[in-house]
């Protein structure tokens, strides 16, 4: 079940912790990508937070909102580039994107291999995807105080073998929110500290998140056996011979 925009919105931009959540993410992420100098970017479920790095130097930037979720407008005092969509069926003609992101868009989707089968349509050959999603051993999922105490928390085995199964190859992977996930202000003074820590302590056990980076597999055609040429009397082997008739 989706979380509603409005409640995603007020605690990533009006919370403590969510602010501290988002630069945790978008620290992470941005680590992995730089930049998408004349690339189309596109992020799904409620990615806008992690999108805004790429706004300057995109070709293209849009921010796909699922139907159950809702949508807002996005990024404030800007040109809008947020869309509602269906689940499986997003406004994005096939092959068009290069970098795609998801954050609260496949863990609390009622089927999953439907998103990941749209994820595949829209990448073009190459095209390169980050799933974040809650982390099963982490403390975040285990609590309804954020929005990744909601929906299906994954493994990094579990997540890695439902993309290999839907076309896509996993390359890297990290974890962020070290942090345990409350407000007090204890925590989120030293937050920046727990994420240096936990970086260096493990690339996915005890963080609150897993982020995996993934490329869309394009399957090459095999080259079917050489049929044999048929030479126009072939189609007469096999038959008796006739016999002369007595005179």
């Amino acid at each position: 079940m989706h979380l509603d925009v409005q409640d995603l919105k007020s605690f990533y931009y009006r919370t403590g912790l969510g602010r501290a959540a988002q630069r945790a993410i978008r620290d992470q992420v941005t680590s992995l990508w730089p930049e998408a100098k004349g690339q189309t970017v596109a992020g799904y479920g409620f990615a806008a937070p992690i999108l805004r790095p790429y706004l300057k130097n995109a070709r293209r930037v849009i921010a796909l909102m699922p139907g159950p979720q809702g949508v807002m407008a996005w990024p404030a005092g800007m040109p809008n580039v947020s869309v509602i969509c269906e689940e499986a069926r997003w406004p994005i003609e096939t092959g068009r994107v290069d970098r795609l992101i998801l954050l609260h868009g496949l863990e609390t989707s009622s089927d999953p291999s439907a998103v990941l089968e749209e994820c595949w349509r829209v990448l073009g050959p190459g095209g390169k995807v980050l799933f974040i999603v809650p982390n099963r051993a982490g403390l975040w999922s285990r609590s309804d105080a954020t929005p990744f105490g909601f929906g299906q928390p994954y493994s990094l085995t579990q997540l890695e073998t439902q993309l290999k199964k839907n076309g896509f190859t996993p390359e890297r992977h990290v974890a962020t929110l070290f942090q345990p996930p409350t407000q007090r202000r204890f925590w989120l003074r030293t937050g920046q500290i727990w994420e240096r820590f936990g970086r260096k302590l493990t690339d996915h056990y005890a963080g609150g998140v897993l982020i995996v980076e993934a490329t869309k597999h394009v399957v090459q055609p095999t080259q079917g056996t050489p049929s044999r040429k048929v030479r126009a009397l072939d189609v007469l082997e096999g038959m008796a011979k006739p016999s002369p008739k007595p005179i």
